[in-house]
């Protein structure tokens, strides 16, 4: 099992690498936009895999490498950390609270929608 997660974890670190990208030729430097994506991205897929997962008859091994594997490299609570942080000692305290308050209620929300999502698929 922990080659699957292992295996997963890597073409999730790429994922959140190339949406970091992304989000930094799109938007800038100015706000980690990239972490944001990632974050709330991760927090609706595990809700709907997490749902989905335990109501129909997926393999310990595929769920293990989607969530833990996959989701854990593609999520990054360290860099929200970091960025944050840099923030409040850059005197940027106005972005680091919008940083903390939007990943806080976007990643909820974003959770919470997955398993609303995933309830509808499987009844």
């Amino acid at each position: 099992m922990v080659w699957w997660i292992m295996a997963a974890g890597a073409l999730g670190s790429g994922a959140r690498y190339l949406v970091g990208l992304w989000a930094f030729e799109r938007f800038g430097t100015g706000f980690p936009f990239g972490t944001l994506i990632v974050n709330v991205t991760g927090c609706f897929v595990l809700g709907f895999i997490a749902h989905l997962a335990t109501a129909s008859t997926w393999s310990p091994e595929l769920r293990a490498a989607i969530v833990i594997g996959f989701l854990g490299g593609f999520t990054t609570y360290s860099s929200f950390n970091q960025e944050t942080l840099a923030m409040l000692s850059t005197g940027s305290a106005g972005a680091a609270v919008m940083n903390m308050a939007i990943t806080l209620v976007a990643g909820l929300a974003a959770g919470w929608l997955g398993l609303v999502a995933a309830r509808q698929l499987v009844a």
